[in-house]
């Protein structure tokens, strides 16, 4: 199995005790996320100390409000490491909304662009205040107008069920996290149950989203079994199924 969230400088233990209990798990692979100058270069880091371990470099839509030119460029510099697999987590979120909504669309299409020049796949933020979808119409509007071309992968999805048609017909890749095995997730759980095999991800988004069996509890790489386990019995599979779909997957979006 592989992890393709996962936020290893923000977790606890050290990274090297999560990797080695994510291997003992099962777990291959991990792509770590940075979220500003700060972590992305943490995540480099861990990436070139565990083998196991991939990065991603992006700046969060929480921090946009302090995002520029000298941000943007920096990523791009970041993104040619040869273990930096990915651009994000970039996108929007309106649940919060720390950062204004302007900055928060620029800091978008900034790395939306990034991704595009580079080649890499395009991981993104999606959140909305409860009870509207304004944050999910603004992103698939932007994605649609700019990232064609783009592997994009909607992270921690939460597309609603009647939605997730439109990511499917343009190929974005949907990550269910921990969530979906909440008992009020139904909607998620159908959405998970839609969306085609070659479009299907894992992931923890450590130290957040812990599944049901540890929720409460800081979340870690190793539990994205139990995520990929809820997801084969509502897909009506085996894990083993669901492992190798994963795995096929992520090595072809982040060529590791």
């Amino acid at each position: 199995m592989v992890d393709t969230h996962a936020h290893l400088g923000v977790c606890e233990p050290a990274d090297g005790e999560l990797v080695a209990t994510a291997r003992r798990a099962g777990v291959r692979r991990i792509l770590t996320v940075g979220m500003d100058e700060t972590s992305n270069r943490e995540s480099i880091a861990a990436a070139e100390e565990h083998e196991s371990v991939f990065a991603s470099v992006g700046r969060h839509p929480n921090s946009a409000a302090r995002f520029d030119d000298r941000a943007a460029n920096d990523i791009e510099e970041l993104a040619g490491h040869d273990r930096v697999r990915a651009i994000g987590e970039t996108g929007l979120d309106y649940y919060r909304d720390s950062s204004p909504r302007e900055a928060q669309h620029a800091a978008f299409a900034a790395q939306i662009a990034i991704a595009r020049r580079t080649g890499l796949p395009l991981v993104i933020h999606l959140r909305d205040q409860a009870g509207t979808h304004d944050a999910l119409d603004d992103t698939f509007a932007t994605l649609a107008a700019e990232a064609e071309g783009v592997t994009v992968i909607l992270h921690c999805c939460s597309v609603p069920p009647d939605r997730v048609g439109y990511a499917i017909e343009r190929c974005w890749h949907c990550s269910f996290a921990g969530n979906a095995t909440y008992p009020r997730s139904d909607d998620l759980r159908e959405t998970a149950r839609l969306v085609p095999d070659e479009l299907l991800l894992v992931e923890t988004d450590s130290p957040f989203l812990a599944p049901q069996s540890v929720r409460g509890k800081p979340n870690q790489p190793a539990n994205v079994v139990e995520v990929a386990e809820r997801l084969a019995s509502e897909r009506g599979v085996s894990y083993a199924e669901v492992e190798r779909t994963v795995e096929a997957n992520a090595e072809k979006v982040f060529r590791w």
